[in-house]
């Protein structure tokens, strides 16, 4: 077999839209058991899943880090389920005679903190009783003094004696109503350890305080220990305090967490100090919890080094996946998380087998990897609960496979909406060109955000150099760095194959109307091709998009987003696409999508232009010569 025959057969379309395996026999997720523990519903983590169970064994600490609806905050909620709860406490605040700024603090078993508060509640209330019985017996001798001898003095000496009665009697019962304790931390009841999420919580939430009282003199202001207030971390004392994002506490509060971890206890004082509240300190309250703080990559470098060497010395450290091989036991997993996010809402109906397929498809899609399915369970969650709701407003029994689709469609993220609307206007005024051919203007295609796909138009034009030292290549477009030095990278290509010093040109390169930005190298293979069309003066189908990264040998190097930007050349009617064949394996396509586009992975700069320019003679002539000069594998 020659050359040639070799480059065609590498260059045929790949059939894409298969059925799937899902490990699984079922009709609806209705026949799928959900596991009743929490830590055994956790999809994809099997790693902190284990950490979290030696760690609620231990009482480590745990930092979590990775990124967002990974399954963070369900393993500290799923760590709370794994603690005892035979040790829980209820936690009381008692008058200090000695110093009423600083109450006392008691611990008791959960439940007796009530019977105690209830058994001074009915001390003070007999001695409410004593005084109601005073005042009656005042009042009736005033009106049987003024029953005996009734007169303007008389009866002005039995109003004063009233309220001055009144007055003592209420006095009396300020001083009655500091003897009853306050109850600040009750688990009376609990099945499970407490479990506090203390995400972006400010000091007085998080660490406890003490209410204002702007009537602190004469008597009438409440008592000190009456306006005490917990914080989290005594309301998770013996369970799991939870903490997302924990770089966000300030570097005071983050050593007053530490303190609290360190000591098991800490006091409570007012956060303002122009509140009365500053004034009051408490002994210290217990605060035995596990520390469950989540974060990113970047928290690890804003967290305070002691707290986090004290998390990593007592404690793990443990970084989410967002990834899991896609092999049947974990789609038999997604099966599960489909059928507990069902039970998990409480509104929708379960799934039907077609329709959980397409939930698999869409988790293969994010991935962005081949041979992977997502891990951000949130987002695929959302979309569960998306078609969930489709389905209840059409009446239907269960979730179909269309239901999903207009889910997905529905539900789209923000970025998916621009994209969309990015190439909706740019069709209406014809930017983007899906027919005809043109010399020096090819169809790139990007990525916003993370799932979402542009077309991307790219003109390239020739000129001859405006220094007579030397020719610039000369882009215009809002492009990053990367993106700004694979556009260099192609002139290595050019000067290869040119055969001749192409200093003697200004090449222009112009990413037509790119307000949103480029980053990244993966219109590399767009640039090339748009040039060298310039250069040689050969039309580039417009019927083609492309996307790949480019190396300075001429190979066609793997990219991210593989799927969503052939997607968004499906929506803006191109009908051809080329992608590297590294990236063959990522493509996850519904089969009504796949029968709309032509997807051809080639894996050098000769295959692409072998797709992408029009058949002319210059064509053949210019892909010898590049297959000469370029040490390029077949």
């Amino acid at each position: 077999m020659g050359d040639e025959e070799k480059v065609k057969e590498a260059l045929a379309p790949r059939e894409y839209g298969e059925s799937l395996e899902l490990g699984v026999e079922f009709s609806t997720t209705e026949e799928i058991k959900v596991p009743e523990k929490l830590i055994d519903q956790v999809i994809g983590q099997e790693h902190a899943v284990e950490v979290i169970k030696t760690a609620a064994n231990q009482k480590r600490h745990v930092l979590l880090i990775g990124e967002p609806g990974t399954g963070k905050s369900m393993l500290g909620q799923a760590m709370a389920e794994l603690l005892p709860t035979e040790n829980l406490e209820d936690i009381l605040v008692f008058p200090n005679p000695e110093d009423e700024n600083m109450p006392k603090i008691k611990t008791v078993p959960a439940c007796q903190g009530r019977r105690i508060v209830e058994k001074y509640r009915e001390k003070a209330k007999s001695q409410e009783n004593v005084k109601s019985y005073i005042l009656l017996f005042v009042m009736f001798t005033v009106m049987l003094a003024l029953f005996i001898d009734f007169n303007a003095t008389t009866l002005l000496m039995g109003l004063f004696v009233v309220i001055l009665t009144i007055m003592a009697l209420s006095n009396m019962r300020l001083k009655g109503s500091v003897l009853v304790p306050k109850l600040l931390v009750d688990n009376c009841g609990r099945n499970k350890a407490p479990f506090i999420d203390a995400t972006g919580a400010h000091a007085g939430a998080l660490l406890g305080d003490v209410r204002h009282d702007p009537f602190q003199s004469g008597g009438l202001g409440t008592p000190a220990h009456e306006r005490v207030e917990p914080g989290m971390i005594h309301r998770a004392h013996k369970g799991v305090l939870f903490i997302d994002e924990i770089a966000t506490l300030s570097l005071k509060m983050q050593q007053s967490l530490l303190t609290a971890m360190q000591e098991k206890k800490f006091p409570i004082t007012g956060q303002s100090e122009m509140s009365s509240g500053a004034m009051v300190r408490t002994e210290p309250v217990p605060c035995d919890f596990i520390l469950v703080a989540a974060g990113n990559l970047d928290t690890i470098e804003k967290m305070h080094p002691a707290l986090r060497s004290r998390i990593r010395g007592y404690g793990y450290e443990v970084y989410m996946r967002t990834t899991m091989p896609d092999t049947l036991e974990n789609r038999k997993k997604l099966v599960q998380f489909v059928a507990q996010e069902v039970k998990r809402d409480g509104k929708i109906p379960h799934f039907t087998r077609d329709a959980v397929e397409e939930i698999v498809r869409e988790a293969q899609k994010r991935a962005g990897r081949k041979g992977h399915l997502t891990l951000r369970l949130r987002d695929l969650g959302g979309i569960v609960r998306a078609a969930g709701d489709i389905a209840v407003k059409k009446g239907k029994k269960y979730v179909e496979r269309e239901d999903v689709i207009e889910a997905i469609r529905m539900a789209k993220p923000l970025e998916k909406q621009l994209a969309d609307w990015y190439i909706e206007r740019k069709k209406e005024y014809q930017v983007i060109r899906a027919d005809g051919s043109e010399i020096g203007r090819v169809n790139g295609l990007a990525v916003i955000g993370e799932q979402s796909g542009i077309v991307l138009p790219i003109e390239a034009a020739v000129a001859p150099a405006a220094s007579k030292e030397e020719g610039k290549i000369i882009v215009t477009g809002k492009l990053g760095e990367i993106a700004k030095e694979a556009v260099q990278n192609v002139s290595a290509i050019i000067k290869r194959y040119k055969g001749e010093d192409i200093s003697r040109y200004d090449i222009h390169v112009q990413f037509l109307q790119t307000y949103e930005g480029v980053e990244g190298d993966s219109a590399s293979i767009s640039v090339a091709t748009a040039v060298i069309s310039a250069l040689e003066e050969i039309p580039i189908r417009q019927d083609v998009a492309m996307t790949g990264s480019l190396s300075v040998l001429g190979e066609v190097l793997p990219i991210g987003g593989a799927t969503p930007k052939i997607e968004a050349a499906i929506e803006a009617g191109i009908k051809t696409v080329i992608i590297p064949k590294a990236n063959e394996k990522d493509v996850f396509l519904s089969r009504d999508k796949a029968e709309k586009i032509q997807i051809f992975p080639v894996e050098t700069i000769d295959q692409v232009l072998e797709i992408a320019l029009v058949d002319t003679e210059k064509k053949e002539e210019l892909l010898r010569r590049i297959r000469e000069a370029l040490p390029l594998s077949r």
